[in-house]
Formats: C-alpha cells, sequence, structure tokens
C-alpha cells in the first residue's frame, strides 16, 4: 500500500513538474534573434521624426501638461487607470540612466515589437506593442535613432499600481499567448499599394485600434470588432466606431477623412476634440500620401454596425 502510495505521488510531482515546464516554455519572453536587429546602417532621423509623429509618442510620454517644444522631453509619468490597476508612463528620453540612453536596438525593438523588456522580462500591453509588432525593423531603427536627438529628463516615473495577480509578470506569458500576434487584423488588397501602406499605418504604428476597438475581460482585442468602438479609457462617452459601419463617420468620404486628419474639421464643420485632438496633430505632420492611405484603409474595412 505504501509503495503504491509513494508510486502515485511520484506520478504527480512529475506530471507537474512536466506541466511546469511546458507553461514556461510555452509563454517564456521571445525577443527576436540578435540577426534580425543588424545590418540596419545609419537610422533616417528624418524618417524616425515621421514615425514618431505616426505613433504618437508624445500623448503618453511627454509629461502631463507640457506643449510646445516641452512636449519633446519624453520623461512620462502619465498615470493610465484600468480594471486591472493603474499604468504608469515610463521615461523614454535618452537619459542613461532614467530613461532609454542605456538601451541598444536590439533592446529598444524587442520592447517596441515583441513586448520584452531589457532584462526579458515581459511588459504589460499598455504600452500597444500588440500593435507596434507590425513595425518594420527600419522604422524601429530610424524612430530609436530619432529618440536619440531628443533632449534628455532625469525624471523616474512611478512604478506601476497594480494588485495581485495582475503584478505578476510572469502571467503576460499566457496574455500574450491568447492575444499577441503580429499578423493583419483584417484582409484588405494588400496588391494596392495605398492600402497595404494604409494597413501598416493604422494597424502598426498609429495603434488605431487600442482606442477603437473593444476589449474582452481580459483586455484583448474583440477580433470581428476591429475599430466598432469603444468604451472611452478616459471614462467618458465612448470611443467612436470607424468602421464604414458607422452611422456618422461611415458616410464620409475618403477626401472629408483625409481632411479631417489634416484640418481637425468634420465634414459638417464641427471640429475634433477629447483625446483625438493630439492624435489628429500628429497625422496633420504625415505626409498627404500617408493621410490618403490611411483614408483609404479606413473605407476598406469590414463594415461593423
Amino acid at each position: 500500500m505504501a509503495a503504491r502510495a509513494r508510486k502515485f505521488l511520484t506520478s504527480v510531482v512529475l506530471f507537474v513538474a512536466v506541466a511546469g515546464t511546458a507553461a514556461w516554455f510555452l509563454t517564456r519572453p521571445e525577443p527576436w534573434p540578435a540577426s534580425h536587429w543588424e545590418g540596419l546602417g545609419e537610422p533616417d532621423v528624418a524618417n524616425g521624426a515621421l514615425v514618431f509623429s505616426a505613433g504618437g509618442c508624445v500623448s503618453c510620454h511627454a509629461k502631463p501638461g507640457a506643449e510646445g517644444d516641452a512636449q519633446l522631453v519624453l520623461a512620462g509619468g502619465l498615470s493610465i487607470k484600468s480594471d486591472f490597476g493603474t499604468f504608469h508612463v515610463p521615461n523614454i528620453s535618452p537619459d542613461e540612466t532614467a530613461g532609454i540612453g542605456g538601451w541598444s536596438l536590439a533592446q529598444f525593438g524587442n520592447a517596441m515589437t515583441r513586448g520584452v523588456g531589457p532584462r526579458n522580462e515581459h511588459l504589460y500591453p499598455s504600452f500597444p506593442y500588440t500593435s507596434y509588432a507590425r513595425m518594420t525593423p527600419k522604422d524601429v531603427n530610424d524612430l530609436f535613432g530619432y529618440l536619440k536627438t531628443l533632449p534628455k529628463s532625469a525624471e523616474v516615473a512611478p512604478s506601476h499600481e497594480l494588485p495581485f495577480p495582475f503584478n505578476l509578470r510572469v502571467a503576460l506569458g499566457g496574455w500574450k499567448l491568447l492575444f499577441y500576434s503580429d499578423g493583419p487584423r483584417v484582409t484588405v488588397d494588400t496588391a494596392n499599394a495605398k492600402l497595404a501602406r494604409g494597413q501598416y499605418l493604422v494597424e502598426g504604428p498609429g495603434h488605431c485600434g487600442e482606442c477603437h476597438t473593444p476589449r474582452n475581460a481580459l483586455g484583448g482585442f474583440e477580433a470581428s470588432q476591429w475599430l466598432a468602438g469603444a468604451a472611452n479609457p478616459d471614462g467618458e462617452g465612448r470611443i467612436p466606431n470607424i468602421t464604414p459601419g458607422s452611422q456618422s463617420i461611415g458616410s464620409w468620404s475618403e477626401s472629408d477623412i483625409v481632411n479631417y486628419l489634416e484640418t481637425g474639421f468634420t465634414p459638417d464643420f464641427d471640429s475634433v476634440g477629447g483625446s483625438m485632438v493630439e492624435v489628429q496633430k500628429n497625422m496633420a505632420k504625415l505626409p498627404a500620401s500617408d493621410r490618403e492611405a490611411i483614408a483609404a484603409y479606413l473605407k476598406a474595412v469590414p463594415a461593423v454596425q
């Protein structure tokens, strides 16, 4: 009887060990191999500035309340409240201690596109790496080069305030297994260069779905509701549906969308408001061809009523 019990206990221990090893293997941080970030050459800082605008980096990483040139001091500090706790946006200035000045391109690129920090830790998806995952290595390299030209800040942002179990980064491996993907969100005609560029900008650096797509209870996108509108993360009102099925924006023409992104005025002469104000200012800095590509993509995505 005792031998049978020992055999059973041994089997349980072995099962737990094997299951634990398999779980760790499936959910461990997965940075790109070093070769992914090699051979990119000197960054194109001018293009990096455009990627910076497309990504709206100042919206989160500038010090709250900063205006004008002060927005280029990426000291962080913005608090993002969520159902999982409060996230504090970090300093990404080129300061070697408080910011990312000591990071390599590989460390920066893995954080941007794989959600893996410089100590090989999982990053929280309050940083939209699930969108940035679609960015090309060239754009990441150019953006990193541009960030190095900006002013340094020695300010250190507070740590995240997250209750158990959300404070366990190891659990993010399981979240990524469920929701992380670098594939297209929807199918469009990528043989059309304008549509392909629009898809890249909206689904990638522009990370439009982060606000305009509803999420499930675990914080993952509801894939069938891409860009169909969502609760306002700031707690007031609702982020609108921007698919062709929208009762408002759905009736806009491509030129209406282009004009809105450039000037901030809607076809009925209303003006941009809320958190979209900063987004529109950034979109206005892009080449006209990029705004046209974004508009073409928004008219081509599946309509959601």
